[in-house]
């Protein structure tokens, strides 16, 4: 089946940022067939039609770094130091159950895609009911079992290493779902594990996501014990390489940089979640300048409490520029090509998404230009970074099929989405209010 969408501001995302300010999306079946000025559109006849009606063109945008299962968590305990081993840790260990993910994962990707986020990286445990709850939810998603000594949902040290080769066999050949491995970080990893986790992922040829180089007390003990710091420390074991996106990156040093470029490493920068954690601001003007593939991600709904690249995209502008003390450091335009574009290069998806090009896969999103807070647009690109926010985004398309339109999810429930979450959180928020000393 033909559609074309028109009357339509296209901001293609592509090498040469081409833009339409009047334009039309010709799409067939789940394939962009052509994109262009209203003045060349195509004979209207015989195809379905939607008239854009002004709105902003542009491709899905891709969170590469987060923790969907996480949703039970969010607003619990933001404003403790020791939040991760306080509350997270212990949480999951005691009271993740692999229904309690699947339906925080239902919810999560619905709050993504209505925020226009078409393509997430995830790594969480019981990530077969996530990748069963991304297959519902027709998103297009990476997802990795996250690999640690201690899981909720295997019995034995490090049992994420059986379990992610199960997966990855199971998902393989799956239409939306990449499967890849995620050991949680070099801290809470051995060297043997790390070394299977890499393994695996180049024996199937997957994705491999990894915290790095996020904590203080990460860097003292690399620097302490071993004289390197966990970049180093991570090319010696020999697993850094083009499949491996490293999260987060807040403390990388010059040479740091140059040994993740020299192995083509990927970077999700997860801004909302390293400021609110009150970590850092990582070196991305360096990273960029060296040729590495940066990205956007929100991390986990619980650490940076959104799902939502708008937010992200905001923050980046005003940290960074602020850290740099340089009004004209990352320009609204380049900001929205690392949140599309940018997310599908370091995914390695460059040739199937990120941009709306003839041949790629119809992952797009409109963005309505009609809100209070949308008006005046001088330039689409600061609109999109500096204006808008989620509740702009009208329509979502993932390979050529909608799941929002205008602003509502077309094949699920919010509602019911939200009630059966809650459901599941009856138990677990007993233990919730005790760890955090409330009464229930």
């Amino acid at each position: 089946m033909r559609t074309l969408i028109t009357h339509v501001h296209v901001l293609t995302m592509d090498d040469n940022f081409n833009e339409y300010s009047s334009g039309y999306i010709l799409l067939e079946d789940n394939v962009i067939l052509k994109v262009g000025p209203m003045s060349e559109v195509p004979d209207l006849s015989g195809i379905y039609t939607i008239d854009g009606k002004g709105a902003i063109a542009m491709p899905g945008m891709v969170n590469t770094h987060t923790h969907i299962g996480m949703i039970p968590f969010r607003s619990l305990g933001d404003d403790t130091p020791d939040r991760l081993t306080r509350f997270l840790f212990p949480l999951e260990n005691t009271c993740m159950t692999k229904e309690l993910a699947y339906h925080s994962g239902k919810y999560a990707i619905a709050e993504m895609q209505l925020a226009g986020v078409t393509t997430f990286l995830d790594m969480y445990y019981y990530e077969d009911e996530l990748a069963r709850a991304s297959d519902e939810m027709g998103a297009r998603a990476i997802l990795g079992e996250t690999i640690i000594e201690k899981a909720c949902d295997v019995s034995e040290p490090y049992g994420g290493l059986l379990y992610s080769e199960k997966f990855i066999s199971k998902w393989i050949n799956h239409d939306l779902i990449t499967p890849a491995i995620a050991p949680h970080a070099p801290y809470t990893n051995t060297d043997e594990s790390l070394k299977e986790a890499s393994r695996i992922a180049r024996k199937y040829n997957v994705p491999l996501s990894i915290h790095v180089s996020e904590m203080e007390f990460e860097m003292r003990k690399y620097a302490e014990e071993l004289g390197k710091t966990p970049v180093a420390y991570l090319s010696d074991l020999g697993i850094l390489d083009k499949k491996v996106i490293l999260a987060h990156g807040i403390f990388l040093t010059d040479d740091d940089i140059k040994l993740l470029k020299k192995n083509d490493v990927a970077i999700a920068h997860c801004i909302g979640a390293n400021t609110k954690s009150a970590k850092g601001v990582a070196p991305v003007q360096k990273m960029l300048q060296a040729g590495l593939r940066v990205s956007l991600g929100t991390d986990g709904p619980s650490s940076g409490n959104t799902l939502d690249l708008f937010i992200q995209m905001r923050l980046f502008a005003n940290f960074h520029k602020l850290t740099l003390k340089d009004r004209s450091a990352f320009p609204a335009r380049d900001i929205v090509q690392i949140a599309t574009i940018g997310g599908a290069n370091a995914l390695g998806m460059a040739k199937e998404i990120g941009s709306l090009e003839k041949g790629k896969k119809a992952d797009l999103i409109l963005v309505e230009t009609h809100s209070v807070n949308m008006f005046p647009i001088f330039d689409p690109y600061s609109v999109l970074v500096y204006s808008a926010n989620s509740s702009n985004v009208q329509d979502v398309m993932i390979n050529g099929k909608w799941v929002v339109r205008n602003k509502k999810l077309i094949q699920h429930d919010l509602n019911k989405l939200q009630d059966n979450l809650s459901e599941q959180m009856s138990d677990f928020r007993k233990s919730a209010f005790k760890m955090d000393g409330k009464n229930n």
